[in-house]
């Protein structure tokens, strides 16, 4: 389907829901939202591309086959959970590190990291195996 209107609004509408998927994926794990909300937030906006642009558009954006990305998250995850072992603490322990109080970056952000990665890879493999056939 080759539509302006479509095309246009999707040039404006992804950039603003992949930026709200962004802000999820931050507020996660104090409130509602998360890796697994934001990517099914991010696989709406790549949905969207899709319909408007065509697989091969959205192949060419995100660089790496979505397998790959999908693998990432995982690793990302799993190494989340496995810095507390390190400490002798139990796997998925929660640690942050810091320069003060205000900013402490944790091991359940990156949890959150790996599993967006992991859901969005597997969404876009769907998405875009779809399209293809």
């Amino acid at each position: 389907m080759e539509s302006v209107i479509l095309k246009t609004a999707t040039r404006l509408m992804v950039g603003l829901i992949l930026i709200f998927s962004f802000y999820l994926l931050l507020r996660g794990h104090h409130e509602p939202g998360g890796g697994f909300a934001a990517a099914l937030v991010a696989g709406t906006a790549f949905a969207l591309f899709v319909i408007a642009e065509g697989p091969a558009k959205v192949r060419t954006a995100i660089r790496l086959r979505p397998t790959t990305i999908a693998m990432l998250g995982l690793a990302t995850a799993v190494a989340a959970g496995s810095a507390a072992l390190l400490s002798g603490q139990s796997f998925l322990t929660g640690m942050w590190w810091g320069p003060g109080e205000e900013l402490l970056i944790g091991t359940p952000l990156i949890f959150d990291i790996g599993v967006f990665l992991a859901v969005l890879g597997a969404i876009l493999a769907v998405l875009l195996t779809l399209e293809d056939n």
